[in-house]
């Protein structure tokens, strides 16, 4: 059997560090949950649901994620990797990972939210949460638009009603 060099060790570990520091670096929102109680079926559910929204879903050893907080400057996050976590990044979409995570958190009990980093700010499990009752980013967006429609709509009511007025005068 071939002997294994902690020098091999090391570099790898080094490597999965670097691997999770960029990850923090480059995603928008990174959620943290405890997952554990939850069914082998229920995990790859989520997993599932993470994948098809394009969210980076993976259970990484504390020690190893708090080495890349520390070099990213994020060790706030630190007081919430305790116990079995998997960490949720989105490089996209800010509410996908809270919104995703809160839902199935209501139908699996086990499942609890910790807290993350949204846009580089380390937050606690309620401000996540909060975050998961927004509209998503299509939802937003069909909010806004309908504001914007309402002064041009409201403007073409008051034209017409104006026109069938003077109309109905000179009749």
């Amino acid at each position: 059997m071939a002997e294994i060099r902690p020098t091999v060790i090391r570099e790898e570990k080094v490597q999965e560090i670097g691997v999770i520091a960029t990850k923090l670096r480059e995603s928008v929102s990174t959620v943290v949950v405890d997952y554990r109680g939850l069914t082998v079926a229920q995990v790859t559910e989520l997993r599932s649901q993470m994948r098809a929204a394009g969210i980076d879903f993976k259970v990484y050893k504390n020690s190893l994620t708090r080495l890349a907080t520390k070099q990213e400057g994020l060790s706030d996050l630190d007081d919430q990797l305790t116990g079995p976590n998997a960490i949720a990044f989105s490089k996209e979409d800010v509410i996908a990972p809270a919104k995703i995570l809160a839902d199935f958190a209501k139908k699996n009990e086990k499942l609890e939210i910790k807290g993350g980093i949204i846009e580089g700010k380390v937050v606690s499990a309620d401000e996540i949460k909060a975050l998961a009752a927004l509209p998503n980013r299509e939802g937003l967006l069909s909010m806004l638009l309908s504001v914007l429609q309402a002064p041009v709509r409201n403007f073409a009511l008051a034209v017409k009603a104006v026109s069938e007025q003077k109309e109905g005068q000179g009749a």
